[in-house]
């Protein structure tokens, strides 16, 4: 199998493109500031990565924004530490501003001319698009929690992106699904008979950081550090 093989790369936004866990550790200083506590980016992602998904099983029908408010108000519980709703809703806003990965403009930008180029995010629309900005590409196509109704890891949100790219005239066999999370992207991936490339960006074992951790490795087909060094094999491929 050769990275030449396939004809579309579906992308999971948050953790492979944009640098979510930068973002969320910035965006929950002001509750960490107003608290005057110690809490440490390590812990604050691991709960993040506890509560994120809960409240996506409990609430799919929220867009991401409106989720997070919840999200941030449950962190400090959590916590035991007080929010106000200005705090939550400051949150929820914050997804436009966290950074893209210094790597992913320019790599999405190579990958463009050899690739049609999709999103599969559970984020909604309007804070895409701020993201989007960030990202310097045109998507052919963008699929988010939004129009599917439900959150990944469902498989119902794989089964949108199977459409999706058919709507491009090519197949499920087309598709390499580019993603950090093991448990949002890849575990329902492989479920899907979907095609897979892990952007690891330096995890520490079975899931890390702001994402829930999965119980077994999935298999994977393609396994990179980052998207730079994904594009590096395209290129030697493509020399070859």
């Amino acid at each position: 199998m050769k990275l030449s093989d396939f004809r579309v790369l579906s992308f999971d936004c948050y953790g492979t493109l944009i640098d979510w866990e930068s973002g969320i550790w910035g965006a929950l200083q002001p509750l960490i500031q107003a608290n005057d506590v110690k809490i440490s980016r390590e812990a604050a992602l691991a709960a993040y990565g506890v509560i994120e998904p809960a409240q996506q099983h409990a609430t799919p029908d929220l867009f991401y924004r409106e989720l997070l408010v919840l999200v941030h108000a449950k962190m400090a519980a959590a916590w035991e530490i007080a929010s106000t709703p200005a705090l939550d809703q400051a949150f929820g806003q914050s997804i436009p501003l966290w950074p893209a990965f210094p790597d992913s403009a320019e790599a999405l930008a190579y990958l463009k001319q050899h690739y049609k180029l999709v999103i599969l995010s559970n984020v909604d629309r309007q804070s895409f698009a701020g993201s989007n900005s960030k990202l310097g590409v045109d998507f052919d196509a963008i699929c988010t929690a939004e129009d599917v109704g439900t959150y990944k890891p469902d498989a119902r949100n794989f089964q949108y992106l199977v459409r999706a790219v058919e709507q491009l005239g090519l197949t499920k066999r087309d598709i390499l699904h580019t993603a950090q999370s093991l448990f949002h992207d890849h575990v329902p991936a492989e479920a899907a008979g979907i095609a897979r490339c892990w952007i690891s960006r330096a995890t520490k074992g079975l899931g890390s950081g702001a994402t829930k951790p999965v119980e077994t490795m999935p298999k994977l087909d393609f396994q990179f550090p980052s998207l730079a060094a994904m594009v590096d094999a395209h290129k030697t491929e493509m020399a070859g």
